[in-house]
């Protein structure tokens, strides 16, 4: 068998990286929810402002629940290559993190929590950031490898 195509076993951890879709189906399952509260219903309790944080934290919730999976299965696709399946598998993780963070500060304000919080979001932003800059690391990697 080829040396580039062998499995590599060890190259990152299987179990922590499978839980990250766990975590992607919460974060959808909420999106969806959250989103279909905002649309029938949030407005009148909340006013129009908490309709425009949760519309933005659904979007973003959304988009990274299905980047999670993406990088999840990029890593597991790419577990030959070690170090892009690790990128690919931080990617992920760092997905979870600024989605949760991100996300989270928004709808947490949108539902009137104390205004510091909103100080959250930048961070879970910069994690969110960081998964696509590892995702496009692990897409470097790869095919530098190939050539």
């Amino acid at each position: 068998m080829n040396r580039n195509h062998r499995r590599v076993e060890g190259v990152f951890n299987r179990k922590a990286t499978l839980v990250a879709i766990i975590f992607s189906g919460v974060l959808g399952a909420s999106g969806v929810a959250l989103g279909a509260w905002a649309a029938h219903g949030l407005e009148a309790s909340h006013g129009r402002h908490a309709v425009e944080l949760v519309d933005t934290a659904v979007r973003y919730q959304l988009v990274h629940a299905v980047a999670v999976c993406a990088a999840v299965a990029l890593a597991y696709l790419l577990e030959s290559r070690p170090g892009v399946a690790r990128c690919m598998a931080a990617g992920a993780w760092l997905f979870v993190i600024g989605a949760a963070l991100f996300c989270g500060a928004l709808h947490a304000l949108a539902f009137g929590a104390p205004r510091w919080l909103g100080m959250v979001a930048p961070i879970g932003g910069l994690a969110l950031v960081g998964g696509w800059l590892a995702v496009a690391l692990g897409g470097w990697l790869a095919r530098r490898s190939i050539d």
